[in-house]
C-alpha cells in the first residue's frame, strides 16, 4: 500500500496555477535533455522514502483545500549553498485533479495514508470532472462529494 506526502502550495492561487508551473518545469526539464518533471525542494528528509516511492503521491493543498496531486518519481537529499541538508522531491509532470478535501494550514509535509488520500476526482462518477470549482467546493464541504 502506497504512502503519501501532502504539502501547501504556496504561491499558487488555483489549479491553473499549479499547472503552469509543473509545465514549465517539465520544459526546462525536456530542454536539458532529461524526463519531463517537475521538483520540490523541502527542508525535511522523509524517512519512509521506500514506501512513498511505491506509487505514492505528493497531494497538493490549495486555498484550505486538498485539490491535486502529482506522482511521487524520486527523493533526492542534497546539501546546499549554505551547508543546510535538504530534499528534492522529484514529480511526474501531470497534475491529477483530486476530490476537495479541506485542511488547515501547516508547516512542511505530513505523511498520508491511502485510506485518507482524497480520490481522483476521474474516479468520483460522471460529471464530476465537469461541475464548477466553487460547486465541487460547495459539495466536499457539505460532505456530499
Amino acid at each position: 500500500m502506497a504512502l503519501h506526502l501532502i504539502k501547501l502550495c504556496v504561491g499558487a492561487d488555483s489549479i491553473e496555477d499549479l499547472r503552469e508551473w509543473v509545465s514549465e518545469r517539465s520544459l526546462i526539464a525536456i530542454a536539458a535533455g532529461m524526463e519531463p518533471h517537475s521538483s520540490h525542494i523541502t527542508r525535511m528528509i522523509p524517512k519512509r522514502d521506500q514506501e512513498l516511492l511505491d506509487g505514492g503521491s505528493l497531494y497538493w493543498v490549495i486555498k484550505g483545500q486538498v485539490q491535486a496531486r502529482q506522482r511521487l518519481m524520486d527523493i533526492k537529499s542534497f546539501t546546499d549553498a549554505d551547508g543546510i541538508s535538504r530534499c528534492e522531491l522529484m514529480l511526474g509532470p501531470e497534475v491529477v485533479e483530486t476530490e476537495f478535501q479541506p485542511r488547515r494550514a501547516f508547516q512542511g509535509w505530513r505523511y498520508l495514508t491511502d485510506e485518507d488520500a482524497p480520490r481522483d476526482l476521474a474516479n468520483l462518477g460522471d460529471g464530476a470532472v465537469d461541475l464548477p470549482l466553487e460547486l465541487r467546493r460547495e459539495l466536499a464541504e457539505l460532505g456530499l462529494l
